[in-house]
């Protein structure tokens, strides 16, 4: 049981790019790219023959969807920091998929650590940009002594910290879901795992990413203060 569990952990090397020495493309990366693939087409598909009057129901389906996404990750951010909406929603879109993708047969890629690392990343780059950006150099210092100097190493600290809570906290929920619904696969291969992967594929899949976005946008929020 504990091989098979590993094996189906284990991010393998699909081929290798031979540059620099040679460049691993692994599971991860494939899969990212499909789902950006996805992604592309659905938009292409959607946003073809736009009118503003007797719209189509694809039309219609793409605003509402657009509509939707747009008011959930609206609430998340606010003031200035709702010039990041739509990254907010392409994180949350990407997160959502990856993390159900298993379903159809793929290794979802925030099962692998390089993954969430990277996301993790992103965002927090994007947050201390934007206090740059928004606030200035001088200002964006300044908020690390407040509202007292004491506390300067607390805050110095939140910068690595919330990258790696960030990290730690998706891939650690992630990978949990999987771990339990592989257990059960293997002990009870036949219907009470269509039934729990309603909750650990969708639900707690959607979940995650709505708490990374939320979590992004409330620390963008309070960057640009």
């Amino acid at each position: 049981m504990t091989e098979e569990l590993m094996e189906k952990l284990e991010v393998k090397t699909v081929f290798t790019i031979p540059l620099f020495g040679g460049i691993p493309v692994t599971e991860s990366i494939v899969v990212t790219w499909i789902i950006m693939a996805v992604f592309i087409i659905l938009a292409i598909v959607l946003t073809r023959g736009l009118r503003t009057r007797n719209i189509s129901k694809r039309q219609a389906f793409a605003e509402w969807v657009v509509t939707k996404l747009d008011s959930m990750v609206g609430g998340m951010v606010h003031g200035k920091a709702a010039v990041f909406k739509e990254y907010l929603i392409v994180v949350l879109l990407y997160i959502g998929l990856a993390n159900i993708v298993g379903i159809f047969g793929f290794k979802s890629p925030t099962k692998d650590m390089n993954v969430t690392i990277a996301l993790a990343l992103m965002s927090i780059v994007l947050v201390e940009a934007a206090g740059i950006i928004f606030l200035g150099i001088r200002r964006k210092l300044h908020k690390f002594i407040e509202p007292t100097p004491v506390i300067l190493p607390i805050n110095i600290m939140e910068v690595v910290t919330k990258p790696l809570s960030l990290c730690m906290r998706l891939f650690g929920n992630v990978i949990g879901a999987f771990v339990i619904m592989a257990l059960i696969e293997i002990c009870v291969p036949i219907g009470i795992p269509m039934v729990l992967s309603v909750y650990f594929d969708f639900f707690d899949g959607f979940l995650q990413a709505y708490v990374f976005v939320f979590l992004t946008g409330l620390y963008l929020t309070e960057a640009v203060e």
